[in-house]
């Protein structure tokens, strides 16, 4: 077994971590306040987490380590992402968690133990106000419950900052219903038209700090090891949750080691709307950018340096990870190599385990690189199938659009033969159109059905250069079979054998089009 050493933001040093139990490992990590897909600086923690959840799972066992990840299902940014749409907030978070899961997913995270919506702890939350409300640390005012700052002497200790400077760096609410005004809010009064819960103090809704800290206690219990996030959480997010659940479990550490990943920039930059460098991770993924080398970008620097975002780096990124899923391809999975796990083992080396991937590509060792490819989460059971598949490039685009182009004109002149005779021959080289306002395509060698190959032979008389017979001959040398169904009408009955792009049909469906 390796020894783990973590940097502890609490400690500003780095630690070996032992953990309480080593039977039952504990991590806790902030997630997104559900109102919008992700951006790929909130993608950053994911990985970089994501990565720790796997090393704890490979030295401690994948059944003693537990892995909470919140999702922030109940913040004024939904209410007014639901005022502005005029959807419901059920329909708005529900449909961002669902995108939130499935984009993280293409980048290799695995799901946590626990995904808890704060909207399903909120009797625990009211809880934690009273209990902190009875032990001197908070008080009710006006409908709202606040956290006395004042009676907490550690506050600060996280960040390193004194009252005074956090007063001055922080953006802090003025009220009249507050006795300091670094006091901040555990439960705040909802109108009508927002979402709230009947408590002690009225209708209302929890202040964000306090969710963390009560899905944290009723998951985790008073004392866990490791709590993550980025490091614009540090003040006052988390600052807040060690204040409010060491006062209301005093028994307990809360987290006992602190973790924080660096921000992201682009091409050098903040990331910013106004800079025209804000994407999401679905806007690369939609650009054919594939999850494993997004992952591969952000494990390339360590994570509490800041990243940089370049499509240079990504260009790279997909040419090692080619030849590295060819050489694992047909290796066993071997033993996970030494120098690797020492690398991850050292605060999360991640730049130190990709140089151990490259010392073992370039000495042959498919076993260990399949192994240490699976443990970074850059590859599952299988190689990605756009790993098997040839690089697109500008020419190959260029014809492809090409032919939409003739093949809308087809349509448009009614010369339905035509249209689906270029759809076909596209479709046998592995090229799946999608009709609609603007038409589209992708590489598609799975599918087993398709539309273009339902007609019936007369209809390609004098219409088409190409007869329905030599589609299907053309089909058959591919390995793709198309037969008549019981109507009479072809269709296409098996897959493409091969993952790439068939450039003798591509120029064949070319000589048709013209």
């Amino acid at each position: 077994m390796v020894q783990i050493s973590l940097y502890n933001t609490k400690s500003r040093q780095q630690e070996p971590f032992v953990p309480q139990d080593p039977e039952d490992v504990r991590m806790y990590v902030c997630g997104p306040t559900v109102y919008d897909r992700a951006h790929l600086g909130n993608a950053r923690p994911v990985v970089v987490f994501d990565v720790l959840f796997r090393l704890l799972r490979q030295e401690y066992g994948a059944d003693h380590v537990t892995y909470v990840r919140n999702f922030t299902d109940v913040d004024d940014k939904i209410n007014a992402r639901a005022a502005e749409t005029g959807r419901s907030i059920t329909e708005i978070t529900d449909e961002t968690i669902g995108w939130f899961l499935e984009d993280m997913g293409a980048l290799g995270a695995l799901e946590p133990t626990h995904a808890p919506r704060a909207t399903h702890y909120i009797g625990q939350m009211i809880a934690m106000c009273a209990e902190l409300i009875a032990r001197g640390h908070a008080y009710a005012a006006e409908g709202h419950v606040l956290f006395a700052v004042e009676s907490y002497a550690d506050y600060g200790a996280l960040s390193g900052r004194s009252v005074d400077d956090m007063i001055a760096g922080a953006r802090v609410e003025v009220a009249p219903y507050k006795r300091n005004p670094m006091d901040f809010v555990l439960w705040k009064p909802s109108t009508e038209d927002l979402p709230g819960w009947d408590s002690p103090w009225g209708r209302g809704r929890p202040g964000w700090h306090i969710e963390c800290s009560a899905m944290a206690q009723e998951l985790l219990g008073a004392t866990f090891d490791i709590h993550g996030g980025g490091n614009d959480l540090q003040f006052p997010h988390h600052e807040n949750e060690i204040a409010q659940s060491r006062c209301a479990h005093p028994e307990g550490e809360f987290a006992r080691v602190w973790m924080h990943n660096e921000m992201l920039q682009v091409e050098g930059k903040k990331m910013s709307k106004s800079l025209g460098n804000f994407f999401t991770v679905r806007d690369l993924l939609d650009q054919g950018v594939p999850g494993e080398v997004i992952r591969f970008v952000f494990l390339s620097t360590h994570y509490r340096k800041p990243m940089d975002w370049t499509a240079k780096k990504a260009e790279e990124a997909e040419r090692t990870l080619r030849k590295w899923y060819a050489q694992a391809a047909e290796a066993e999975s071997g033993a996970q190599d030494a120098e690797l796990l020492a690398a991850l083992a050292d605060d999360l080396n991640t730049h130190g385990a990709l140089t151990a991937l490259h010392r073992l590509s370039g000495d042959g060792h498919g076993g260990a690189l399949r192994a240490g490819l699976q443990l970074l989460g850059l590859m599952s059971d299988a190689v990605p199938d756009w790993a098997l598949r040839k690089p697109v490039d500008g020419e190959l685009t260029s014809r492809i659009e090409k032919l939409l182009a003739i093949r809308a004109a087809a349509k448009r002149e009614k010369n339905y033969a035509k249209s689906d005779a270029i759809r076909g021959l596209m479709q046998i080289a592995g090229i799946s159109v999608m009709d609609g306002k603007e038409p589209n395509w992708e590489f598609d060698y799975n599918n087993s059905v398709f539309g273009w190959m339902a007609v019936s032979a007369p209809a390609f008389d004098g219409k088409t250069k190409v007869t329905i017979e030599e589609l299907v001959e053309l089909a058959s040398a591919r390995d793709v079979k198309i037969d008549r169904d019981a109507d009479g009408r072809w269709k296409q009955v098996t897959s493409r054998g091969s993952k790439e792009v068939d450039f003798e049909i591509l120029e064949f469906a070319e000589r048709e089009a013209e």
